[in-house]
């Protein structure tokens, strides 16, 4: 498209193209494209008060309460939006270099990402099922593995029963009375897990139907949508902003998913690896387990170390060597998470680490795991979309991760001007 920009949207406020003095890298400006992402205060005083603020924060409350109640509909079709943006370059190999038709091209894809889900969904699904199966068996190892923690562990369990009895003002006996109605309704209790799993499994089976159906359109309609949405446009400006937020949408957040794919796929394979040579039982497993944790930033790292750190108490006979495993995770994530990926992806595109973990609790409380996979992604969607919106402009130059030197000069300067 025309309209495309060419400067880097990391911060479009920190354009490494020539100014207008030709010195690169000083301009606040590039050529009015973009908001102004300093701090106007009249702006401010001009258009926010006391009764828009309220407004504003009923809205948002409004906003997040329909958000919580409706992710069972709401998940399907953001799964599909953000696998369409995955999806497209080879969308586009397809059919600008292949030829292919649009719903052939789309067909296939679909398929292929079905096949390969599923395959290794089938592939690890015994051995993970035999783990499940062994855990209870294998429990007295893993005690006898950790007694020299036993102590800690104990004096830790007793104060913190201390601590309850005295905020909740109850004792301990009180916790005996439930022994009796435990066996008799032990039945009860094993049906309705078995029912709730029923119904989780169904719920799971028609949202991941929806996301199908969702995504097929999108990847065959989806440019036609987006054409509908410019024509509406009132003015050719507000054409061309809403041509270039779609196009930085999908530039950046499909580079950084294809980035991220990418650099998953490696740390699941090298992960592999690693648990085979170390001796670890059912290697593609935990490739895989740590292949998925890697999309959910900081939590999912740590949870695979403690995985990693269990899986070695089982498997061998020594605590000292069990550690060496997760090390060896560890080892991997901090140079694949701290070195490589952010070479590959912060001159292209950056974020605020605070507001990527705040990103990470918050949709993690809203939507659970899936929400957390959706965490980044969603936050790379926002802080475009506020690049584009005058009120909104310093918000998104806050969530663009740190502060140039040209910017926070001119923003120093700019705020001891005033009065």
């Amino acid at each position: 498209m025309s309209g495309r920009p060419t400067a880097s949207s990391a911060d479009p406020a920190c354009s490494d193209s020539p100014s207008a003095s030709g010195t690169p890298g000083e301009r606040l400006l590039p050529d009015g494209d973009f908001p102004d992402p300093t701090l106007d205060r009249n702006l401010l005083r001009e258009h926010l008060n006391i009764r828009d603020m309220c407004v504003l924060i009923l809205t948002i409350l409004a906003v997040f309460y329909s958000l919580y109640f409706t992710a069972p509909i709401l998940l399907p079709f953001v799964f599909a939006l953000v696998l369409n943006l995955l999806m497209i370059a080879p969308m586009r190999f397809l059919t600008q270099r292949l030829h292919l038709p649009r719903h052939l091209a789309a067909l296939m894809l679909i398929v292929m990402m079905f096949g390969i889900v599923g395959g290794i969904a089938t592939t690890i699904s015994v051995p993970a099922a035999g783990w499940i199966t062994r855990a209870p068996q294998t429990l007295p190892a893993l005690q006898s593995k950790l007694a020299l923690l036993r102590g800690p562990i104990d004096v830790a369990q007793r104060d913190y029963m201390r601590l309850s009895a005295m905020f909740s003002g109850h004792s301990g006996s009180t916790h005996t009375t439930h022994g009796v109605g435990g066996t008799i309704g032990g039945e009860t209790a094993l049906s309705r897990l078995g029912s709730s799993v029923l119904a989780g499994t169904r719920e799971l089976a028609g949202g991941f139907f929806s996301m199908l159906l969702m995504l097929f359109f999108l990847m065959t309609e989806g440019d036609t949508l987006l054409r509908r949405c410019v024509e509406i446009m009132p003015t050719y400006a507000k054409k061309r902003r809403l041509v270039e937020m779609a196009t930085q949408i999908e530039q950046n957040v499909s580079l950084y998913l294809v980035t991220i794919t990418m650099m998953n796929l490696g740390v699941g394979l090298v992960n592999m690896i690693q648990c085979w040579a170390t001796g670890m039982p059912n290697p593609l497993l935990w490739g895989v387990l740590a292949f998925l944790l890697n999309y959910i930033p900081i939590i999912g790292p740590l949870t695979g170390v403690v995985v990693y750190f269990v899986v070695g108490l089982f498997s061998f006979p020594s605590l000292l060597y069990a550690l060496l495993p997760p090390s060896i995770y560890l080892l991997i994530h901090v140079l694949e998470g701290e070195t490589i990926t952010p070479m590959l992806l912060a001159r292209r595109f950056t974020l605020n680490p605070v507001f990527v973990m705040g990103s990470l609790l918050f949709w993690d409380w809203m939507w659970g795991i899936s929400g957390a996979f959706l965490s980044v992604p969603m936050l790379a969607v926002f802080k475009i979309v506020c690049d584009h919106i005058e009120v909104l402009a310093p918000l998104g130059h806050v969530l663009g991760g740190p502060t140039r030197r040209t910017i926070s000069s001119a923003i120093v300067a700019q705020l001891q001007s005033e009065p």
